[in-house]
């Protein structure tokens, strides 16, 4: 796997991993690759969350090559800066190579519904 761009990678792990969802947010196909995420464990309360927890790997995909318009459809979408944020993090791509990549994050409000 060739390293992504970190400025145009995203991790996601609810429900954008969903092509066909992710198509009809986005209104085109984005190429994507599996990796995971250490550290932290999914949950689903309303909405799809991770929680910081030592020693849990999550999975999820990387959506790659995505445009500035794609980030504010997904930006959007996720409701920031109310239920989540967007941060950069690091996950482990395909062949245990770690990515930089923006992921978003839940807020009190999403950990608390």
């Amino acid at each position: 796997m060739i390293k992504p761009d970190p400025a145009s990678t995203l991790f996601v792990y609810g429900s954008l991993i969903d092509e066909a969802h992710r198509e009809e947010i986005l209104g085109r196909r984005v190429s994507s690759v599996a990796a995971t995420i250490r550290d932290y464990e999914r949950g689903r309360g309303r909405y799809f969350y991770l929680r910081k927890r030592p020693g849990i790997d999550t999975p999820g995909l990387l959506l790659l090559e995505l445009s500035a318009r794609d980030f504010t459809l997904v930006d959007d979408y996720e409701n920031v800066p109310i239920l989540y944020t967007r941060e950069r993090i690091e996950v482990i791509g395909e062949g245990g190579i770690p990515v930089r990549c923006w992921i978003y994050l839940p807020t009190a409000r999403v950990l608390t519904d």
